[in-house]
């Protein structure tokens, strides 16, 4: 499964959720109140912009965003909430693609960043974060912890939700570090929709390691975007990474 074809038109058409998910308010708001904090008045670049779910709001709080995406669709439904101008968008891998200036603030979401399925493209993202940073800038990382505890001895697969109409579970191949989250839909008849999304999981302490590879230092880790201490039982957390003042 190639990142194209998985973020294509149907995709970006079913994935904003206006008020519910994670646009419910109780999870964007606290992720864009922090991300205003960091910014202190100056501009950010959002790696895998998407369809704007956390760009858009951000401008709308005064701070000018610009994104890197890989998927075109996405990018064409970021496009019914806010036009070039307000949130100009470089078409690319967050991994290589280059935007222009520097910025205090880059800054990677929901997990986005276990979309890249190998070791060498996660390191070369915090490089090029590094990259794009003005010196003493923030590289902000909001990222699950593997739940690899849940995972019977012999068995490859986990249920980690289900409610009515719908079923999430992962697959693992823990050779490779590699998960596969399958999310079924379905109604009362006999058919389901399948989602699949491949990702590479990082432990806490080899994202630690990467950014040190890129020059940054951990600032500050919590378990969510409203400072939860993050302990061994935090499910994710958000780690702010920053590069040294005379970098």
């Amino acid at each position: 499964m190639q990142q194209e074809d998985i973020w294509n038109v149907e995709a970006a058409q079913r994935y904003d959720t206006p008020g519910s998910g994670m646009f419910a308010p109780e999870v964007l708001v606290p992720a864009v109140d922090r991300l205003t904090e960091l910014a202190a008045g100056g501009p950010a670049l959002e790696f895998a912009v998407g369809t704007g779910r956390v760009a858009v709001p951000l401008t709308e709080r005064g701070v000018p965003v610009t994104g890197i995406e890989l998927s075109q669709p996405m990018i064409d439904q970021l496009r019914t909430k806010a036009d070039e101008a307000t949130v100009p968008v470089i078409v690319g891998d967050m991994a290589t693609a280059v935007a222009p200036g520097r910025y205090p603030l880059v800054y990677l979401v929901y997990n986005t960043i276990s979309n890249l399925l190998t070791q060498a493209e996660q390191v070369a993202c915090f490089r090029n974060a590094a990259r794009h940073l003005t010196p003493g800038g923030r590289f902000v990382i909001e990222l699950w912890v593997p739940e690899l505890r849940k995972l019977p001895p012999g068995q490859q697969a986990t249920v980690w939700h289900s409610e009515s109409g719908y079923i999430g579970l992962d697959t693992y191949d823990v050779l490779r570090q590699h998960v596969v989250s399958h999310h079924f839909r379905f109604d009362d008849g006999t058919q389901a929709r399948l989602f699949r999304s491949p990702h590479r999981y990082i432990w806490p302490a080899e994202l630690d390691l990467m950014a040190q590879l890129a020059g940054f230092e951990l600032e500050s880790r919590h378990a969510d975007w409203a400072g939860a201490e993050f302990t061994a039982e935090s499910r994710s957390h958000v780690s702010v990474y920053r590069l040294p003042p005379d970098h």
